[in-house]
């Protein structure tokens, strides 16, 4: 506080120092803050805007079990074009250890008559419903989450991947079902969820059941790392992340 000539009081006015300051905290604390909240709220990388949100109350241990990918569509045009080729009905088991922060997630396919089997470990996030895994071979960060799922019949996944290197985003959307069909109602909220992230349903594959290709289930003559099926279909077992094929990461799994 100062006084001017005729002895009045003249407020305090803080040097430009001092705003400087106190603006070049600002900045350095907002990138802090959103940096913190990258794994709880993902953006879709579709829309560019709408985030993508778990479903509230989600409770794994009634998710996990035995699911089927009936409905799959995806902004990957390489994932398109395979399971265009072969669309085929997905086998999926969850299994989890209640003292693990982490669970196992193993897909079964029939491909060319060869049943392949291949497991993902995903861990939990802070957010329930919400699930992550890195793929090393393509330095791809993997966030999954369950948008919707009334757990008996269905369940509505979205998926996206982040390939760091080359900064490569995608986006999936999966329709899971406890059996090899479903109701027409979640086959509608696929769609709108579909229109609803700016995808065309148009696009959505309605995989094929060509088989019993079931995940954790082996026959009578199984060997550690090749089982038979019938006369003319084997399966065989590999990590998911040795799989080669021309499928980007996490896509093929979840």
């Amino acid at each position: 506080m100062s006084r001017n000539r005729a002895g009045d009081k003249v407020m305090f006015r803080p040097s430009l120092s001092v705003f400087e300051s106190m603006m070049q905290r600002v900045v350095f604390l907002v990138p802090l803050l959103v940096a913190g909240s990258i794994r709880t709220l993902q953006t879709d990388p579709v829309k560019g805007k709408s985030p993508i949100t778990a479903l509230e109350n989600f409770h794994f241990e009634q998710f996990t079990g035995r699911w089927y990918e009936v409905a799959v569509v995806s902004t990957c045009p390489h994932y398109m074009q395979r399971k265009k080729r072969n669309p085929v009905m997905v086998a999926l088991e969850l299994k989890h250890v209640p003292s693990q922060h982490n669970f196992t997630m193993t897909t079964s396919t029939f491909t060319n008559g060869t049943c392949r089997e291949t497991w993902t470990v995903l861990s939990f996030t802070n957010t329930p419903g919400q699930f992550f895994h890195h793929v090393a071979r393509f330095g791809a960060d993997v966030d999954s989450f369950v948008v919707d799922t009334d757990y008996d019949e269905y369940a509505l996944m979205m998926q996206l991947s982040n390939e760091k290197p080359t900064g490569n985003k995608t986006t999936i959307v999966k329709l899971y079902s406890r059996t090899m069909s479903v109701s027409p109602p979640a086959l509608e909220k696929f769609k709108e969820l579909i229109r609803h992230h700016g995808m065309s349903e148009d696009a959505a594959i309605m995989n094929q059941h060509k088989g019993e290709c079931l995940p954790g289930e082996p026959t009578k003559e199984a060997a550690a790392h090749h089982q038979v099926f019938g006369h003319e279909s084997s399966k065989q077992i590999i990590p998911a992340e040795e799989e080669q094929s021309d499928v980007r990461p996490g896509l093929e799994n979840l």
